[in-house]
C-alpha cells in the first residue's frame, strides 16, 4: 500500500532534522512543504538544511531535479525563483505527482514542512478555489496593512472574514489577499467540506513535533541570533540587490525577509528590528499549534511527539512496510 508520513510543527521545532532521520530509517525521500523553502537564494532566513541541487538521469521530470541534504532527497526546496508565485493550488499538483513516482520507486514519501495550510490541502487532496492569480489585484492589495485588508475581505466576504478572525489568522496578509481574490471573483470563498479522516489515515500518518512553550521560545531565540551571524541581513541585501527581488516582494515573505528588508532600507531602528522580529516569530509559532489543534479538531488524528523514538514508535504501528 502507497503510504506517507506528515511531519509537522512549528518553527524551531525541529522537523527538518526529524524528516531526514526518519528518510534513512525508513527509505524515504522528503517533499518540502514550506511555502519560503521552494525559492532559490533564500537559505539563511528559511532556515535550509546544508544541500545542494542535482540532477538525476532516467527520472521524469516532476523528480529529475532534487536538493540533496544529508544524502537524503528532498523535493520543492530551491526549486523556484523568488518571483515566482507559487500557491496552494500549484504546490497540491506538484506534489501529489511527486509523492506518486516516489511510490512507484518503491520509497516513502516524508512531508515536512511549516507551511500547515499546504500540508492540510494536500492530505485532503482539496480542490483549491479556482481562482487564477490576480497580479494587478494582488500588487494593489500588496500596499495596504493586514488591518485594511480585513477590512476590505469583511465588505466583501464576511463570512469569511469572521472565519479568519475566530482561527486567528487575520496577521496572515497572504492569506487575507488570496481570500480577497476569490472573494472579488466568485463573490465568496467557498467553504471547505469536511473529509472522512478514516479512509484518509488508512495510507497516511500526521505526525507533530510539539516542545513545551519554554523550549521552543529558547530555540526561536538561539536561532534568530545563528542566522544574524551567518549572514542573513546580507542574504537579504543581495536578494534584492542581486537576484532583482522588489523590497514589496520581500515583505510579503514575512517574518525575517519582512523585518530584513524594512531595517535594510532604514526604516526601522536597530531595536525595533530585534524585538519586532523575536515577537512575530513568536506568534507565528502560536498560530502554527493553533492551526495543528484546530486540525485535529476537524478530525485528523495527529501524533504529538518529542523525540525521534516516539516517531520511530508511532511509524511502526502505522505497519510502515520498508522496502
Amino acid at each position: 500500500m502507497h503510504k506517507s508520513i506528515y511531519v509537522i510543527g512549528p518553527t524551531s521545532s525541529g522537523k527538518s532534522d526529524l524528516a531526514i532521520s526518519l528518510a534513512k530509517e525508513f527509505a524515504g525521500e522528503i517533499v518540502g512543504c514550506d511555502s519560503r523553502q521552494i525559492y532559490r537564494f533564500m537559505d539563511i532566513g528559511t532556515g535550509k538544511e546544508p544541500g545542494d541541487l542535482r540532477t538525476i538521469k532516467n527520472r521524469p521530470p516532476v523528480t529529475k531535479k532534487v536538493y540533496v541534504s544529508s544524502g537524503v532527497a528532498h523535493h520543492l526546496i530551491d526549486s523556484h525563483h523568488p518571483n515566482t508565485d507559487f500557491s496552494a493550488g500549484k504546490f497540491v499538483k506538484r506534489a501529489t505527482r511527486i509523492i506518486a513516482d516516489i511510490h512507484m520507486r518503491g520509497k516513502t514519501p516524508i512531508i515536512c514542512g511549516g507551511t500547515l495550510f499546504w500540508a492540510q490541502a494536500l492530505l485532503e487532496g482539496d480542490a483549491v478555489a479556482p481562482v487564477k492569480p490576480n497580479t494587478a489585484l494582488r500588487k494593489k492589495l500588496s500596499t495596504k496593512n493586514t488591518s485594511e485588508l480585513l477590512s476590505l475581505l469583511e465588505q466583501k466576504d464576511p463570512i469569511r472574514a469572521n472565519n479568519l478572525i475566530k482561527n486567528n489568522e487575520i496577521n496572515n496578509k497572504v492569506r487575507l489577499i488570496r481570500s480577497i481574490e476569490i472573494a472579488t471573483e466568485l463573490g465568496h470563498v467557498p467553504p471547505v467540506e469536511k473529509k472522512d479522516y478514516t479512509k484518509l489515515h488508512e495510507n497516511n500518518l500526521i505526525i507533530a513535533i510539539q516542545p513545551s512553550k519554554e523550549i521552543l521560545h529558547e530555540r526561536i531565540k538561539k536561532r534568530l541570533n545563528k542566522r544574524l551571524d551567518q549572514g542573513m541581513l546580507d542574504e537579504v541585501y543581495n536578494l534584492h540587490h542581486s537576484h532583482g527581488v522588489a523590497w514589496s516582494r520581500l515583505e510579503s515573505f514575512g517574518l525575517e525577509y519582512k523585518w530584513c528588508a524594512l531595517f535594510l532600507r532604514g526604516k526601522i531602528t536597530k531595536d525595533e528590528f530585534s524585538n519586532n522580529l523575536l515577537t512575530e516569530s513568536f506568534r507565528y509559532a502560536k498560530r502554527q499549534q493553533t492551526w495543528i489543534r484546530r486540525w485535529e479538531r476537524s478530525g485528523a488524528t495527529i501524533h504529538s511527539i518529542k523525540n525521534l523514538s516516539q516517531a520511530k514508535k508511532v511509524i511502526k504501528e502505522f505497519h510502515l512496510v520498508q522496502n
